[in-house]
């Protein structure tokens, strides 16, 4: 009888973990922790994270563990997929390269990371080209038409916005007829009732670079609109197919929530300071933070990014906040002593994954705020800079990590650093 009820248990076990499996688990590069249990992988990340950073940060200081992404399996607002085969000269296949591979598409419908609705549209898209018998772009021959499938989906919502990127080697008539039929196909999905969300747009990029990216070439409309809006924390933001925002946006809020509980700052204090966020993308963290601040100030290299946090802030009837477009450096210097870049009071730097360059660093360091927000989406990068901060005099007082990639083995870290009295 003990023996049953064991092999119960275990096959229960199983049955549990079999669940998160894909058909591609070991043929994907993409996640590194399907075969554990959740605990199991956020316990190993909270160690990986204390291994790299006791070494590195002087001093004691308040490791307040790992935050758990509020969702395990299709957490992913965002994904990109790419067109071509997975033997030479074998069927058309759409979805995710290959582990160790330049060249070897998977078919990916199965992928557990986005939501199921992006793996019925996978589907229906790769079907209906094999049907069309269309051939995708060679990387090095550079012929063919299909390139990448960009899947957006609102977290809050449910709006879906997806773009067909492809070369433009096909005649315009027959061109204009392969992707009307190829729209009505995705229509029919949300008519039979397959998806549980619904279309903001349908739309089509052109792409003739040479790089194996999505790069957009000029982008039309055959369906809905360019866009839709997701909320965060009370703010709204517009995302159209090329904006930069958070591909976990439960995550995303747990991240920035705790940003705001390390600033510290109370939306009723009689004098507010002066906010930089550095490296603002959309300008996220910015407008959050307007609500305790005298000014928020963004900086951005991309400029669609800070065009979109222009708007985004316009949306949201913020209007304390400033962006300025350029590499954070130079516009740093350009702004020195200028009254339209007033001095910070208190820095976030949100850099991307290779971190801050040294001289912007050094340039952030000269300012000496009192405190200032590290968040990094590489820990890497940020026990590295933090060499020159604690040489600087900054000390850190707390540091937190959040699960922003379930199953993978990326994760963010947010770090609040103080400058210690000379």
């Amino acid at each position: 009888m003990e023996k049953e009820n064991t092999n119960s248990k275990i096959e229960e076990a199983v049955q549990q973990q079999e669940k998160y499996w894909c058909q591609n688990q070991d043929r994907c590069g993409g996640c590194f922790y399907q075969e554990i249990p959740y605990e199991e992988e956020v316990a190993k990340k909270e160690r990986e994270i204390r291994d790299l950073f006791d070494p590195v940060i002087q001093g004691n200081y308040l490791f307040e563990g790992i935050i758990s992404s509020p969702k395990k399996e299709a957490y992913r607002n965002k994904m990109e997929f790419s067109f071509g085969d997975q033997e030479k000269d074998g069927p058309l296949c759409l979805g995710l390269h290959q582990k160790r591979s330049f060249f070897n598409i998977l078919n990916t419908e199965d992928c557990r990371l986005p939501h199921p609705d992006m793996g019925e549209i996978l589907l229906a898209t790769r079907l209906y080209f094999q049907e069309k018998s269309l051939r995708y772009y060679h990387k090095k021959r550079h012929e063919g038409y299909l390139r990448h499938l960009l899947i957006r989906r609102a977290e809050k919502t449910g709006e879906i916005l997806l773009s067909l990127v492809h070369s433009t080697q096909l005649p315009a008539e027959e061109e204009e007829k392969i992707l009307s039929g190829w729209r009505d196909r995705l229509l029919s999905l949300e008519k039979e009732g397959k998806l549980e969300g619904s279309y903001a747009g349908i739309l089509h990029t052109k792409n003739d670079s040479l790089a194996d990216a999505v790069i957009n070439d000029g982008t039309e409309t055959l369906f809905g609109k360019d866009y839709f809006y997701e909320e965060l924390l009370g703010l709204n933001f517009k995302i159209t197919p090329f904006s930069f925002f958070q591909t976990n946006t439960l995550g995303a809020e747990k991240l920035y929530a705790k940003v705001q509980e390390y600033s510290s700052f109370s939306e009723n204090a009689e004098e507010k300071p002066v906010i930089y966020d550095l490296y603002s993308g959309t300008g996220t963290i910015t407008q959050l933070m307007s609500k305790v601040a005298k000014q928020a100030i963004g900086v951005e290299i991309v400029e669609e990014a800070v065009e979109a946090a222009k708007e985004n802030a316009k949306e949201n009837k913020v209007e304390n906040c400033i962006f300025y477009a350029g590499d954070v450096l130079k516009v740093l210097e350009a702004g020195q002593g200028a009254t339209e870049l007033p001095y910070p009071d208190f820095i976030i730097v949100d850099p991307p994954r290779d971190g801050m360059h040294k001289k912007a660093l050094e340039k952030i360091i000269s300012y000496g705020v009192k405190r200032l927000v590290y968040v990094a989406c590489k820990p890497k990068s940020l026990a590295r800079d933090l060499e020159a901060l604690q040489n600087a005099g900054y000390k850190v007082q707390k540091l937190c990590a959040v699960d922003m990639f379930p199953r993978t083995n990326n994760c963010e870290v947010v770090a609040l650093l103080e400058k210690e009295e000379s």
